[in-house]
């Protein structure tokens, strides 16, 4: 088939180390962290008191009253990120077919803190069922995609990918895919996640999965450093107008960047662990270069899924250091959780709009939080403390997700 090319037109972000993509990426470059002690909730009698909290959002600046109280902070967060994409991509109704303008959106929890607050109420008012009759829209994980489309009248493909920290990821993944075969002109893809809840901390810590450094918090997030002890858990949305390149021509577009290729793959493995040797991080970057047509000497930047647990940390850059030989030295990796947390679903768009932007500004965000190194980690070039300027024209976006899930996203500076 003569497959479309498609391009990165607008950007959109809400995140706890800036409430959109210009603050986002300031503060990315300069290397602050979004972590601090949880304020959701009393964490007192928690194992992990910290998170990666969206900080100084009133839904009362983007909603009415009556509309907030229908929607979970993650939908609101969705909103609002994707309001940022579209508007950046300057689409107008008059240069775009609506029954050809897709949303396809993702989240590993959905609305989570709708289902605690519910359950909480039903088990307190002595079981007598007395539920909202918002509780369902609230709470499932696809309705954001709904919403977006609702808000902005897009007719065009629209449903939700649920898999886990990978889920966004795959939603851009997804749309690049159906553009490319002509299925739409322009779709909005990403993610969003608002799951600093009781539940989620208290889950996530069971399994021992969370930092606990509770005295620093803005050291906890330490990717590939020998004392990490597991993520932060962040909460935010990111946003991508992604579009077919002959549709954004004739618009008179700007183009951010263009999504070359895509890999995914299944670790088939543990339903948390990664593989040891990272074959399923191998193969998804494998198949994310043959799709875009490239050759692995051409990479020159990978976002990685880094996420500064202590196995993950470990596979990632085996399967890096396996597949480029030689040549992995020369790759700026960076792990910009070190600055945002874990944005579990959402993840996957935040960290595509890091790689973009480090394509289109020529300059790489640092893994910050490196004070040890592991012996344990292959020796590769992860961008330590400070960003790096450099020409980046090929780059790759890691996201991979419990249960095994692999994507590996590729983008391409446009001349």
């Amino acid at each position: 088939m003569n497959l479309k090319r498609v391009v990165v037109t607008g950007l959109g972000s809400l995140t706890p180390i800036g409430n959109d993509v210009s603050t986002t990426w300031s503060a990315m470059l300069a290397g602050v962290s979004g972590a601090g002690p949880i304020t959701r909730f009393d964490s007192t009698d928690f194992k992990c008191k910290i998170a990666c909290e969206v900080k100084g959002f009133d839904p009362l600046n983007h909603f009415d009253r009556k509309e907030s109280r229908k929607l979970d902070l993650f939908s609101q967060y969705g909103l609002v990120a994707s309001e940022e994409a579209i508007k950046d991509s300057g689409l107008t109704d008059e240069t775009i077919d609506k029954t050809r303008v897709g949303v396809i959106w993702g989240s590993g929890n959905g609305g989570v803190q709708t289902f605690q607050d519910e359950v909480r109420e039903y088990v307190h008012a002595g079981c007598i069922p007395r539920f909202s009759p918002f509780f369902c829209t609230r709470m499932i994980a696809n309705i954001c995609a709904g919403l977006i489309s609702i808000k902005h009248g897009f007719r065009g493909p629209n449903y939700c990918t649920v898999a886990a920290c990978a889920s966004s990821a795959i939603a851009i993944s997804d749309a690049f895919n159906l553009l490319r075969l002509g299925k739409a002109d322009v779709i909005i893809a990403g993610g969003s996640e608002a799951a600093v809840v009781e539940c989620s901390i208290g889950g996530f810590s069971s399994m021992q999965a969370l930092s606990c450094r509770n005295d620093d918090p803005a050291t906890a997030s330490r990717p590939f450093d020998k004392d990490r002890d597991g993520f932060v858990l962040a909460e935010g949305a990111g946003a991508l107008v992604l579009e077919e390149l002959e549709h954004a021509k004739r618009r008179g577009a700007k183009i951010y960047a263009e999504l070359t290729g895509c890999g995914l793959s299944a670790d088939a493995y543990h339903i948390t662990a990664s593989h040891p040797e990272g074959q399923g991080a191998y193969e998804a970057m494998k198949y994310a270069i043959e799709d875009s047509e490239m050759k692995l000497e051409d990479v020159d930047h990978i976002n990685t899924h880094g996420t500064s647990t202590p196995i993950g940390d470990i596979s990632e850059p085996k399967a890096i250091a396996r597949l480029f030989g030689e040549h992995a030295k020369e790759i700026n990796l960076n792990s910009t959780k070190s600055m945002t947390g874990h944005l579990l679903g959402a993840a996957g768009s935040i960290e595509a709009i890091a790689t973009i932007l480090a394509i289109k500004n020529g300059i790489i965000p640092p893994t910050i939080n490196h004070f040890t190194d592991d012996p344990n980690i292959e020796p590769l070039n992860f961008t330590f403390h400070k960003a790096v300027k450099r020409d980046v024209r090929f780059a790759l976006s890691n996201a991979f997700g419990f249960g095994g899930h692999n994507i590996s996203l590729a983008f391409r500076k446009v001349d």
